[in-house]
């Protein structure tokens, strides 16, 4: 393994300790005291009602972060969804790589290897990384709403490398039904 300094700007404010990334504010915590939380919601909600929550929760910060991003950087369509991705494996979620995308149809397959998830909880034969379904649909529905589209995604985990025979995380986007309106 080779170690290298981080790939995206922090900066802490020396008054309040605020990290922040992108102009936005940031919190910097152990993977392990994240995942034993957010086990813990789960054990306490149930997975599907707290996957439930995730994804609403995910997906509108996910929306808020690319349209933020891309305004930053004069971003737009893939470029934001390929920033995002970047920018998530940067932040030690694991490695996000698109492997396919089409605005115009409303889909996309990503990738997840070295998921944090998987790293900390191991083999649990469960999909382990829900947090994160929302995250693509939000993504993508932000992209097509700025290129004036009215098409609208949900996304799906399909594998997960918790799972036995599983070596990665796959996740996919697909339109709405009647997402035209």
């Amino acid at each position: 393994m080779t170690k290298m300094a981080p790939e995206l700007p922090i900066e802490v404010d020396s008054e309040t300790g605020v990290w922040t990334t992108d102009a936005l504010p940031m919190l910097y915590v152990p993977r392990h005291f994240f995942i034993n939380n957010h086990t813990a919601v789960a054990e306490a909600l149930g997975v599907d009602k707290y996957a439930e929550i995730l994804y609403r929760a995910g997906y509108k910060s996910a929306w808020h972060w690319c349209e933020k991003e891309a305004e930053l950087h004069g971003l737009a369509g893939v470029e934001v969804f390929e920033h995002y991705m970047l920018r998530l494996s940067q932040r030690g979620w694991g490695k996000f790589v698109t492997e396919d995308i089409d605005l115009d149809a409303g889909t996309a397959r990503v990738r997840l290897e070295h998921s944090a998830f998987v790293y900390q909880l191991g083999k649990t034969g469960h999909k382990e990384e829900y947090m994160f379904t929302g995250w693509f649909a939000g993504a993508m529905d932000q992209i097509l709403a700025a290129r004036g589209s009215q098409l609208r995604t949900v996304a799906e985990q399909t594998q997960s490398a918790a799972e036995p025979g599983c070596e990665v995380g796959i996740f996919t986007v697909k339109p709405l039904p009647d997402a035209r309106g």
